[in-house]
């Protein structure tokens, strides 16, 4: 038996031979071909059309995805420049005027020199010393004569000779490096880093509050933490808060991180602060 190509309406006519061809079924199958073949066109723009949006709905988001990663790296770039500022500021600290040493002022005196035996003709009347008991009682015997004040029980004060502030106390040289070692840098040689993508992590880690979700809350909370010289988080702070909810959760998710790659100063691992942004986005 020969093959019957079905798209090819003579099928029809050589199924029709001899028969009542005016009946409905014969014009029925006489377009079966037609129809087919739209059919067939029908599907084929069909499924372009649905390929090309997916296409274009998968590039978008990639897109999206792209164009969130660099803001937020903007973002997270613009806080540890301002980090380092204010760290710069609190390191220029105000001149102190040095205290000034409160001093007695100079008290009147009157000179004394031992007498020297002389004859009484020889001796010349502006020359002769004052005798011992003639002398002020008010006034100081000095071997100078000078002018001041002349009051035993009150003191005169002046304040215009500056005294140095005493030396620092010095510390022990094992508290001096415990804290060294316990200090926390804002800013490191090298900075710690997340092993891996951090946006990921948190994205596949975070669990959206229901109470937010349900109210339509949104948005990004900035977290400050630091990360110790193992790598593991400590201090978990929010410095931009959004909602309870959200902050709690986003503290929550950053307490639960893995371990990172410390921060190093002189080739050794260093405590250093570190700011996150957290974000929340209803889909």
């Amino acid at each position: 038996m020969a093959k019957i190509d079905l798209i090819d309406p003579k099928w029809v006519d050589m199924v029709f031979a001899n028969k009542n061809k005016e009946y409905g079924a014969y014009q029925l199958r006489k377009g079966t071909s037609g129809r087919n073949i739209k059919s067939i066109i029908i599907l084929v723009i069909a499924a372009l059309l649905v390929g090309g949006f997916l296409a274009y709905k998968v590039r978008a988001d990639k897109l999206a995805e792209e164009e969130r990663a660099r803001m937020e790296a903007i973002e997270l770039s613009k806080l540890q420049e301002q980090a380092k500022k204010e760290k710069k500021q609190e390191e220029i600290k105000p001149k102190v005027e040095q205290p000034k040493k409160e001093i007695p002022e100079v008290r009147e005196s009157q000179k004394f020199t031992a007498p020297v035996v002389k004859k009484d003709e020889l001796v010349k009347e502006e020359n002769q010393v004052k005798q011992m008991d003639k002398l002020d009682e008010k006034v100081a015997i000095s071997n100078v004569d000078q002018e001041g004040t002349k009051d035993r029980t009150v003191e005169a004060v002046r304040n215009d000779i500056a005294v140095a502030p005493p030396p620092p106390e010095e510390k022990p040289k094992e508290e001096v490096k415990q804290v060294v070692e316990n200090k926390v840098f804002d800013i490191a040689e090298q900075m710690p880093s997340f092993k891996g993508n951090v946006n990921q992590w948190l994205s596949q880690n975070l669990t959206y509050p229901a109470v937010a979700a349900e109210n339509g809350i949104q948005g990004r909370v900035i977290v400050n933490f630091v990360v110790e010289k193992d790598g593991s988080i400590s201090n978990v702070q929010v410095v931009r808060s959004v909602d309870p909810a959200l902050d709690k959760e986003a503290v929550s998710v950053v307490k639960r991180m893995p371990k990172w790659n410390p921060g190093m100063n002189n080739g050794q691992p260093a405590r250093v602060k570190f700011t996150l942004p957290v974000t929340f986005k209803l889909q």
